[in-house]
């Protein structure tokens, strides 16, 4: 009979101070008291919840490794469980080694977030809490981390809760009023109800718009570093990324190829593109790098066209402004070291955002972080009002708002309650599945699949 009870390495698989093998399950403190013996001679079984005891791991009567047993009983504990927690040497043959010893006393492998999802089926976090988990563990900025952490912490629940009461309670008051007629319960007016849909449909609103700005600081923004040769795009993108990323020389057409690197600027991150220098060329190698970086133009988040202060604007320069002046650009004037040549009325004339800076002594680079937030639209971010973290979320909000809408088209059409009450228990279902307090098992699968395995 396969065990309730699971297993796995909680910490990186590699050369480390620490390494953490988790055990969760109604049978976690017996199977590891038969593996574990404290230099106290006590029991795991014996000792309390949140407290730890030094011992050994044995296999077959042979010592693996010292190491920290630490208890955490039901239902205080992450995942609602029974755990233990074996803190060992870090490294990849001993962890796996106490692992298998676990296993084989009685404890199955855990699959990917299954240690989360009994978190999540016992209770212990709602479905956008534990989906913020994950994001907490692949936040690449402070601002990815933040929001996650917030949202581990409830921010976006709050919000929707908030949304849900309205709801609900309009729901009770329609069954109350409609199933007790007898008994003394106020009317439903049209006017209160038509209140309740709009506030509920501006926070919805308001809710929806924070996803776009949430898929930039996870994910980041696609950027293009574009100019033609010799403007200093190579030693900006060096700037930028902290290191030696591109070669930087003197001679025109050193980039050819696309350089990419993800960085992290002002609390934003950018997945950064060096490009060739963009100018007219009969070399059939170069051409095919300037014709890649037109196509990354097209398609990109933000483009940073960097122009030389040092030198006079001239055909490919115009070219540069032409394709980029409705892209979300920043015009970078760089080498401000150098005596002032270039025509800054030219390019405020057709970009907005302009920066000036000297790639390669640094001055400027805070102005233009700053100026990279404010285009990203994470200048103002505040994630402690709870935003939409990923696409199962964003659906759920879209259909719970269009089942409002429809809600808000048979009221002032006047039909039957009855036909608007349907309309609004479509709308609670969808917030419902957004926390995850009804969704189908397909879709906790689906966000688990994801995750790690020891998390």
């Amino acid at each position: 009979m396969k065990s309730d009870t699971i297993a796995a390495i909680s910490t990186a698989q590699g050369e480390g101070g620490i390494g953490v093998i988790r055990v969760s399950g109604k049978n976690s403190i017996e199977i590891c008291d038969r593996i574990f013996k404290a230099v106290s001679g006590r029991k795991l079984s014996d000792m309390k919840g949140y407290t730890a005891a030094l011992g050994h791991v044995y296999k077959d009567d042979e010592k693996l490794d010292e190491v920290i047993a630490t208890v955490f009983r039901e239902p205080h504990s992450y995942t609602g469980e029974n755990i233990v927690e074996l803190s060992c040497h870090g490294g990849i043959f001993i962890t796996r080694e106490i692992l298998r010893t676990v296993i084989e006393a009685g404890a199955e492998p855990a699959l990917a977030g299954e240690f989360t999802k009994r978190a999540f089926l016992n209770g212990k976090l709602d479905l956008t809490e534990a989906e913020a988990v994950i994001d907490i563990i692949s936040a690449k900025s402070k601002n990815a981390a933040r929001a996650a952490i917030l949202a581990k912490e409830g921010a976006l629940w709050r919000r929707i809760e908030n949304i849900k009461n309205k709801l609900v309670t309009t729901a009770a008051h329609f069954s109350a009023w409609a199933d007790y007629p007898e008994e003394d319960i106020e009317e439903v007016s049209v006017e209160s109800l038509s209140n309740t849909f709009n506030e509920c449909l501006f926070d919805l609103n308001k809710l929806l718009s924070t996803y776009d700005m949430g898929q930039t600081v996870k994910e980041g923004i696609d950027t293009v570093i574009a100019g033609k040769p010799n403007t200093g795009k190579s030693t900006l993108m060096n700037l930028i990324s902290g290191r030696n990323r591109s070669i930087v020389t003197d001679i025109p057409g050193t980039t050819r190829d696309i350089i990419e690197e993800t960085v992290s600027v002002g609390g934003v991150i950018l997945r950064l593109s060096d490009t060739a220098g963009m100018r007219d060329t009969e070399d059939k190698v170069e051409k095919i790098g300037v014709d890649i970086a037109k196509s990354r133009i097209k398609n990109c988040g933000l483009v940073l066209a960097v122009f030389d202060a040092g030198r006079e604007l001239d055909e490919d320069d115009k070219k540069l402004i032409e394709n980029v002046k409705d892209a979300p650009v920043i015009a970078v004037i760089n080498k401000t070291d150098l005596e002032k040549k270039l025509d800054e009325k030219y390019i405020g004339d057709r970009i907005e955002k302009i920066v000036k800076i000297s790639a390669k002594n640094g001055e400027g680079f805070d102005e233009l972080c700053q100026l990279i937030e404010k285009i990203a639209g994470t200048a103002d971010f505040n994630p402690s009002e709870g935003i939409l973290a990923n696409e199962r979320q964003r659906n759920a909000a879209k259909n719970a708002k269009k089942s409002l809408e429809e809600a808000t088209q048979a009221l002032n059409a006047g039909m039957t309650f009855d036909a608007v009450t349907v309309s609004i228990e479509e709308a609670i279902e969808n917030i419902l599945e957004l926390t995850g307090e009804r969704v189908s098992d397909v879709v906790v699968d689906n966000v688990f699949h994801n995750f790690c395995v020891g998390k």
